[in-house]
């Protein structure tokens, strides 16, 4: 994945950050429901929750720090914590 042009980190296409964690996760882009708990529903372990992350980071041009990380449980998790680092950008 390439990194973000300016005019990208402006906005957040959700249907690609989806893709982007259900790519990471091994899963169907289905199964990455707003409301879905990575680790009750979807088995998700914290070195999956960690590539995502990763992953984040490579393609939006963000820093994500350790501690959260640990608090990411469900897209919606990701989706606004991405949010908030572009926003800040």
């Amino acid at each position: 994945m390439t990194q973000p042009t300016t005019g990208e980190t402006a906005r957040l296409d959700e249907a690609e950050l989806r893709a982007l964690v259900a790519d990471a996760l091994e899963l169907p882009v289905a199964d990455v429901t707003d409301d879905a708990e990575f680790v009750e529903e979807l088995g998700v372990d914290s070195l999956m929750i960690m590539e995502i992350m990763v992953r984040v980071e490579q393609r939006y041009g963000v820093q994500v720090e350790d501690e959260e990380f640990t608090d990411v449980r469900t897209f919606v998790h990701v989706r606004d914590l991405l949010a908030g680092k572009l926003a800040a950008a």
